[in-house]
């Protein structure tokens, strides 16, 4: 070690040259970032080891970087892209039982590998809540796969933060799996021979495989969809596409790969918005009543909700312990140095901006009004001398509120989501600072695979088009008249695993909508911060394959064309377009604070354009 060179550098160092050497990879580029442990383009990814380098923090960086090394050695991607099952929920499942050879491998052989990876697995599944969990479905089944097929193949008990969740899942486990679960332990070393029992596995646990020859080739690029019901591990893609796509070696079935989200929404592109109804008074300010069957709502299209008894809308804060959240909120600070800088001086320039538009000015040389200060000395001489005094001119910038509403779904996981919390900080401290008041709301569900909804239809009988079939959970980060300082820890909980789950769209547009006609400001800025179009497999499994989107576009149709809001959207590598009628798709998620910044300074150019009707906008 250098003079110069501090313990954190000294530790990563090291550990960077364990991962090669376990790898047996000596040009192994090794990295350390704030993203899931993974390979990308054969670059390791690795956790960043923050300054204290607490020993649980040195486990767990080591855990992590040890589960990369030994899929490097004994992970062939291209077997394993032809033994892949296509179906979601079985393909999550698939890549935990690989994952879990690798590293069973190693800990069969080297003891001090053994006791890092437990430490980490330790610490995945305590952030992750599993040793809080009261029922099965609140633990993804590739993450218990994971645990059961590891307690296996290595004889090690579930980590302590893990045990709960698995003895929840073992009776069924055990009824499913019979002596499917020996014959992976007989064949470890050999991965086609593993594969295709992990294969007979999964199909004894009801999870689709499909047949042998409809697994995906080497070069086939192909994704195809499924249209059955499926768990939520659906928010993953597969990782060994020999396209050499980003693989998240974790074992997380919803970490695996980001983005999976997209797909099934993507064959829908093609479709028109529908039409909401004719040309109504559109007057700005007031929000008009168009002619919707008596009902002055987007509902036209038959959208309907099966149960929403247990739909929620929280406080962030009331979802997390008040330590937890303080944690969070100081891994958020840690992530926003390395950005403050370049996020900053957009943001400043927006300041700059909208304090302009609201500098007093003054007529002055007027009968009456104020003193001039600058004629005091005329004024003292003469106390009879006229055109002494001045009057403030009126601007015309108007009080605002943007409300932000951000997609807190599982696909956003990883840089996408902590981008979105950063720009959302910052962009919240700047509006403040110019007295425009802001808004931060989330929106997801509070299970997977429907949670209580679904349970409470499958309890009625399985009525035919049941509509939407999920607990919607809405959380309210940061609310308009809330200051900065108060609410600044809540937009840490977007980090905490387990928050993101599936997204649907429509009604939390509707929701974020709602909240801001209440408001007593004159002009009103709703931004959508998303990155696909809205998933939920329960309702889609049960309801045609459009639902969700089609609801979506017509609760936007109906905000650009009837509200006096004024609704801008950005996509995280999702065509947004499509959509919203004023949108931007940003293709990494880097671009999107300097994206906000800019849209927002956009609308506020629009010195006169707001005070016209929307008619005479269009037509202009």
């Amino acid at each position: 070690m250098s003079q110069n060179e501090t313990p954190p550098e000294t530790f990563k160092r090291a550990t960077a040259a364990a991962v090669r050497a376990i790898a047996e990879v000596n040009e192994l580029t090794v990295s350390f970032g704030h993203e899931p442990a993974g390979l990308t383009a054969g670059r390791a990814r690795l956790p960043q080891p923050s300054r204290l380098l607490t020993l649980r923090e040195v486990s767990k960086v080591r855990g992590a970087a040890d589960a990369v090394a030994l899929r490097i050695r004994h992970h062939d991607g291209k077997l394993h892209a032809q033994r892949v099952p296509q179906n979601e929920a079985a393909r999550a499942a698939f890549e935990a039982l690989e994952q879990s050879r690798c590293e069973a491998i190693g800990a069969r052989q080297m003891v001090g590998v053994a006791d890092n990876l437990a430490a980490a697995l330790e610490d995945r599944c305590r952030r992750q809540g599993f040793d809080r969990v009261t029922e099965r479905d609140q633990v993804p089944l590739a993450e218990v796969m994971r645990l059961v097929v590891r307690e296996a193949l290595t004889g090690l008990p579930p980590p302590p933060s893990g045990r709960a969740a698995v003895e929840l899942w073992r009776p069924w486990l055990d009824a499913k799996m019979g002596r499917s679960l020996d014959q992976l332990a007989k064949v470890l070393e050999d991965q086609d021979a593993y594969a295709r029992a992990a294969r007979k596995l999964l199909n004894d646990l009801d999870l689709d495989v499909g047949d042998e020859d409809d697994s995906p080739t080497e070069g086939d690029e192909t994704e195809e969809e499924d249209d059955g019901a499926e768990s939520p591990d659906q928010q993953t893609r597969d990782g060994e596409r020999a396209s050499a796509e980003t693989q998240t070696l974790d074992g997380d079935s919803r970490d695996v790969l980001e983005g999976e989200m997209e797909g099934a929404a993507d064959q829908q592109e093609g479709e028109e918005h529908d039409d909401l109804g004719g040309d109504a008074d559109e007057t700005p300010g007031n929000p008009p009543h168009p002619e919707m069957h008596g009902r002055n709502d987007p509902d036209g299209l038959q959208y309907r909700v099966f149960t929403g008894e247990f739909d929620e809308t929280v406080a962030a804060e009331t979802l997390c312990d008040s330590d937890e959240l303080t944690r969070l909120r100081l891994l958020l600070d840690q992530q926003l140095h390395h950005l403050q800088g370049v996020i900053s001086r957009l943001a400043n320039r927006l300041q700059r901006k909208l304090l302009a538009k609201q500098l007093r000015s003054w007529e002055f040389d007027r009968d009456e009004g104020l003193l001039d200060a600058a004629r005091l000395a005329r004024v003292i001489v003469n106390p009879l001398t006229p055109l002494s005094f001045k009057v403030e001119k009126d601007t015309n910038f108007r009080d605002t509120v943007v409300t932000l509403l951000i997609d807190n779904s599982g696909s956003m996981r990883g840089r996408p989501i902590t981008i979105a919390a950063m720009s959302a900080d910052i962009l919240a401290r700047t509006l403040e600072r110019c007295g425009v008041k802001v808004e931060i709301l989330g929106f997801t569900t509070r299970a997977w695979k429907g949670g209580m909804a679904r349970e409470t239809w499958i309890q009625a009988g399985k009525p035919a088009n049941p509509g939407r079939l999920n607990d919607l959970r809405h959380i309210i980060y940061k609310s308009a008249d809330a200051p900065w300082r108060r609410s600044r820890r809540n937009l840490g909980l977007m980090l905490r695993e387990g928050i993101l789950k599936e997204n649907i769209d429509g009604e939390a547009l509707l929701w974020a909508h709602n909240r801001l006609i209440g408001r007593a400001e004159q002009r009103r800025i709703l931004m959508v911060i998303s990155d696909g179009a809205p998933v939920d497999d329960s309702t889609l499994s049960v309801n045609p394959g459009s639902y969700l989107e089609r609801h979506l576009k017509q609760v936007i149709t109906w905000i650009e064309r009837m509200s006096p809001v004024e609704l801008v959207a950005i996509g995280i590598g999702h065509d947004v377009t499509r959509y919203y009628r004023r949108a931007v798709t940003i293709v990494d998620a880097e671009q999107l604070g300097g994206t906000m910044i800019d849209k927002l300074a956009e609308l506020f150019d629009e010195d006169t354009a707001p005070m016209m009707p929307r008619r005479m906008r269009r037509s202009a």
